[in-house]
């Protein structure tokens, strides 16, 4: 079974930079996105990307701070965060969907195990 596997998470202290990374084997879906999921709130879409034309999508709270980015060669998905906040602290979570329905985590057919970001104040 393909697996998505995430990586890239850590601590880092307000206003710094980190990059997730997301293998994804064989590319078998059309969409790829990012998602998070903070401390008792609901998961939510950070970022998507179309695999064969490289549009991107980002949700409003982090436009302008974070990119979402992809190398087909590596069958790999990159999410750089710049600028970062406490509000950012989460688990991110990679998941691929063959919808156009990219931004609902009801509909990602593929979910990585997560990755840790902590942001410090």
């Amino acid at each position: 079974q393909v697996q998505l596997v995430e990586s890239g998470g850590g601590l880092v202290q307000a206003g710094g930079s980190l990059r997730l990374s997301c293998l994804a084997p064989g590319r078998t879906r059309r969409y790829l996105g990012w998602f998070r999921q903070a401390p008792g709130k609901e998961r939510e879409f950070v970022a998507a990307i179309r695999w064969s034309s490289g549009s991107t999508y980002s949700a409003d709270s982090v436009k302008g701070r974070f990119t979402i980015s992809r190398d087909n060669a590596k069958n790999t998905v990159y999410l750089q965060m710049n600028s970062l906040k406490p509000e950012d602290t989460a688990v991110y979570y990679c998941a691929a969907t063959s919808s156009s329905d990219y931004v609902r985590p009801g509909a990602m057919e593929l979910w990585g195990k997560g990755t840790l970001v902590t942001v410090s104040s």
